[in-house]
């Protein structure tokens, strides 16, 4: 995977079901970029049809240039919460792209680029909180794609977390940044 410093657009999909906070972590990563690095970033998202549950998608462009087209082409990145996201969203990355999943949670993988992480398990492990898991992901984004730096998505994280949570917060974001096995 190359570095987003050295490439003009980097595509980030982040899946899963409703409730589990892609749709935040997309936000946060948008942020971070566009508010903290100075880069360039569009950020959309999409909900199933029931709120929690559901599925939802959370889509971010990352550049260091202009984006001249706003959606995601074909995903360099996909972080699949939910089987369901998986086998949804899989099929529209890049050949050379990385699949990133709960591996508790997605039991069945077909991309053979794929790095299975015990996402929601490690985070509840570090903060006592599953619904932290979106951070966490946070943190593994930015160590294996280096979209953002570490200080840019610190920031982004202190900045949406809830009044009261931003030490628990960026406790899953250090967790996932320092997590070490990715196989």
């Amino acid at each position: 995977m190359k570095h987003a410093n050295h490439i003009d657009r980097l595509e980030i999909r982040l899946a899963g079901e409703g409730g589990q906070g892609m749709i935040l972590a997309g936000i946060i990563l948008a942020e971070a970029a566009a508010v903290y690095d100075n880069k360039t970033a569009v950020q959309t998202q999409s909900y199933g049809p029931e709120a929690r549950g559901g599925a939802s998608k959370a889509e971010v462009i990352i550049s260091n240039g202009e984006i001249d087209f706003p959606e995601i082409i074909a995903a360099d990145v996909l972080v699949a919460m939910s089987q369901e996201a998986c086998d949804k969203y899989s099929p529209g990355l890049k050949d050379d792209g990385l699949l990133i999943v709960d591996s508790e949670k997605v039991g069945r993988v077909t991309y053979p680029n794929n790095v299975r992480v015990p996402i929601t398990r490690n985070a509840k492990e570090t903060t006592g909180r599953a619904i932290t898991a979106n951070i966490y992901v946070l943190g593994l984004l930015t160590k294996i794609t280096a979209a953002v730096s570490l200080p840019a998505i610190e920031k982004a994280v202190s900045a949406r977390a809830p009044k009261g949570t931003q030490e628990l917060n960026l406790a899953a974001l250090k967790a996932g940044y320092s997590f070490e096995h990715l196989a």
